[in-house]
């Protein structure tokens, strides 16, 4: 059993850290915007996934050429403060600046399109690219971190204007802010790395 869960570790961790650290972040937001404008889900979750897929799998790439390049003290010290960094990024409310292209782009296309720059140097792309240096796993973090972001966005789209004003974002801030911490002070001091 314990063996089971430390080949899927990347995975799992991916998921959750990504799925609470993507609450009331501007994706989300992004996400309500979308299913507002577009009113149809289905092209807009579809977009939000093949985004996601595609960013994550290159910062998860990028992680890992990073983690294979740094080694022992340098590694953890990188993957430490990077996590620390992250969480204290957590705490931060987004706000979207743009609602998307303007024009006559599909609901797909549009979201496709927002959703991968819009995850540029985003706190989710940094956690993947740090969580495929730790783990050296590209595939199952790249995975874990597109369905933790599913697991936030597709209820964004699919109950937006309901949503937003319900969920406790600064207790959820908070928790994801802890989480990252977490991470940071493993690995700082060297445990999974």
């Amino acid at each position: 059993m314990a063996f089971e869960f430390l080949i899927f570790e990347p995975f799992l961790v991916s998921t959750g850290v990504v799925a609470l650290a993507e609450v009331g972040d501007k994706t989300q937001l992004l996400s309500m915007c979308l299913a507002a404008r577009f009113r149809r889900p289905v092209p807009i979750i579809l977009g939000i996934f093949f985004a996601t897929i595609l960013n994550h799998f290159g910062a998860g790439l990028a992680g890992t050429v990073v983690g294979a390049l740094l080694e022992g003290p340098w590694m953890r010290w990188v993957l430490g403060l990077s996590f620390l960094a992250v969480a204290v990024w957590a705490l931060i409310p987004d706000k979207l600046e743009d609602d998307g292209p303007k024009g006559h782009w599909g609901a797909f296309c549009a979201t496709a399109i927002t959703f991968f720059f819009a995850e540029m140097g985003d706190k989710t792309q940094i956690a993947t690219v740090a969580l495929a240096a730790q783990y050296q796993a590209v595939v199952l973090v790249t995975l874990g971190t597109t369905l933790g972001m599913m697991i936030a966005n597709v209820p964004a789209v699919l109950f937006g204007n309901g949503l937003a004003g319900s969920l406790p974002l600064k207790a959820i801030r908070s928790a994801a802010a802890g989480v990252f911490a977490l991470l940071g002070i493993l690995a700082l001091a060297g445990v999974g790395t």
